[in-house]
C-alpha cells in the first residue's frame, strides 16, 4: 500500500517526563498540541524530530519509519525529513537570510539552491530583504526566515513551536493570516505546539490536549471547547462554568435528559448513556447562557431560567464578564458574557438582581470523577465552580 503522507505518534514513558501520548496528523492539517507548562507539548515535538528519545514509542511518517523503540529502532535527526522552527527561530547570526534559508539546502542540485532560497523567502514576504542578517530584521521577519528555512528541507512533516510567542501581537495576527494562505501550499502534516487556546482555533484544524504527557482529548476546536471529554479537559480549555448534578429523567421522545443542580432542575441536551440516579459533571460554555432584560423578566418562557445576585461585573472593551451567584443554599456562581452595551443599557452591575436562561442544547454532559484523581489542572489550584 502506498503511503499516505500522514504521521502516526505513539510515546510513552515513566520518567523523565511522563509520556503517555498518542495521535495521527494528516497531510495538509494542522494539529495543535496544547496544555498547561510541563505537559510534555515541546518533548513531543523533539521526539519527532528526533532529538529526544523516549522509552517507548512509534513515529511514523509518510511510510516511512522513524522510531520503533521495540524493534530497537531510531532513526537519527538528519535523515529524518522534518521541517522545525524554534519559539527563538535559532537562524544564525551572521548569515544572511538567503544564507540561512541556502544552509538547509545541502540535499538539492547546487545550482539550483540560490533560485530555490529566494522562492522561499518571497513565498513568506521577505522578497527584497534576501541579503539583511537577522539583527537588521524584525521579529516577525525574522521568524518568516525560520519558516522559509524549515520548508527548504521539502520536510514531509513541518513542527512549529510556539513559532508566534516571540512577537507582539499587532505581529502575531499578521502572522497568523500569512501562516493560514501559507498551509494551502503545504502538502504534509503541520504540528503546532501552543499554549493559546485562541491561537490553536484559530490556526488548527484539530487540537490534542495534553497534562502531565498524557493525551486526554483529540478533537475539532469547537468539539473540544463545547464538549470536553471530562471536567479536567474542561478546565484545561478555560470552560469556567464545571457544575456537577445527578440524572433524574430521561425523556427519549422529547431529546431531553433532565438533571438536579443542587436543587435546580435543569434539561440538557439528550445524553442516555448516564443512568438515571447517576452523578455526573456537567459544563456549559459562556456563550450558551443567556442574559433576561431587566424591563422584560422571565416568566418560565425561557429555557433552564435561574435568577440571582451579580457578584462579578468586569467591562473589558466591546465585552463585560458578569459573575451570577444563582439563588439557593448552594453559592453557586455562573460565569457569562455580553456585549458591554448591553450591560449598561440593563443597569448591570454588582449587587442587582438578574436573571438568565442556560440553553439546553449548550449544556453538556460528562462522567463524574472524583478531582483528587485527576490531578488538578494547571497550577494545582481548584477553579472557581465546585468540580475540579
Amino acid at each position: 500500500m502506498a503511503p499516505d503522507g500522514r504521521l502516526r505518534v505513539r510515546l510513552a514513558q515513566a520518567s523523565p517526563i511522563p509520556l503517555a501520548a498518542g495521535f495521527d496528523c494528516a497531510p495538509g492539517e494542522v494539529l495543535a498540541l496544547t496544555g498547561p507548562s510541563g505537559s510534555g507539548k515541546s518533548t513531543i515535538l523533539r521526539c519527532i524530530a528526533g532529538l529526544d528519545r523516549p522509552r517507548d514509542g512509534r513515529i511514523e511518517c509518510a511510510g516511512e519509519l522513524w522510531l520503533d523503540t521495540r524493534a530497537r529502532m531510531n532513526v537519527s535527526p538528519q535523515r529524518r525529513s522534518v521541517g522545525l522552527v524554534f519559539q527563538q527561530y535559532a537562524l544564525f547570526p551572521h548569515l544572511t537570510a538567503v544564507g540561512n534559508v541556502l544552509a538547509a539546502l545541502g540535499h538539492r542540485p547546487r545550482a539550483t539552491r540560490l533560485a530555490r532560497a529566494r522562492e522561499l523567502l518571497a513565498s513568506v514576504h521577505l522578497a527584497g530583504l534576501e541579503e539583511r542578517r537577522p539583527s537588521q530584521l524584525s521579529g516577525g521577519q525574522q521568524q518568516r526566515v525560520a519558516m522559509a528555512r524549515a520548508l527548504a528541507r521539502d520536510p514531509k512533516v513541518l513542527l512549529l513551536d510556539e513559532p508566534f510567542a516571540a512577537v507582539d501581537r499587532v505581529t502575531r495576527q499578521k502572522l497568523y493570516r500569512e501562516l493560514a494562505g501559507l498551509r494551502r501550499q503545504l502538502a504534509m502534516p503541520v504540528v503546532l505546539v501552543t499554549h493559546d487556546l485562541d491561537e490553536a482555533a484559530m490556526l488548527a484544524d484539530r487540537m490534542c490536549i495534553l497534562h502531565r504527557g498524557r493525551t486526554l482529548q483529540s478533537g475539532s476546536p469547537h468539539e473540544i471547547r463545547t464538549r470536553p471529554a471530562d471536567a479536567l479537559v474542561a478546565r484545561l480549555v478555560d470552560m469556567r462554568n464545571v457544575f456537577e448534578g445527578i440524572v433524574r429523567f430521561q425523556d427519549a421522545s422529547a431529546r431531553r435528559t433532565r438533571i438536579d443542580w443542587h436543587g435546580v432542575a435543569l434539561e440538557v441536551a439528550h445524553a442516555p448513556q448516564f443512568a438515571v440516579g447517576t452523578r455526573v459533571a456537567w459544563t456549559i460554555p459562556i456563550g450558551g447562557i443567556v442574559l433576561h432584560r431587566r424591563d422584560r423578566p422571565s416568566r418560565g418562557e425561557h429555557e433552564n431560567p435561574v435568577a440571582g445576585t451579580v457578584v462579578e461585573c468586569l467591562a473589558l472593551g466591546d465585552d463585560t464578564t458578569l459573575g451570577l451567584r444563582v439563588d439557593g443554599p448552594a453559592g453557586l456562581q455562573l460565569t457569562l458574557r455580553v456585549p458591554t452595551h448591553v450591560a449598561d443599557r440593563n443597569g448591570v452591575a454588582v449587587g442587582v438582581r438578574a436573571g438568565a436562561s442556560l440553553l439546553a442544547e449548550a449544556i453538556h454532559l460528562m462522567p463524574w470523577r472524583d478531582p483528587g484523581e485527576e490531578g488538578q489542572a494547571r497550577d494545582g489550584t481548584a477553579g472557581a465552580n465546585e468540580v475540579g
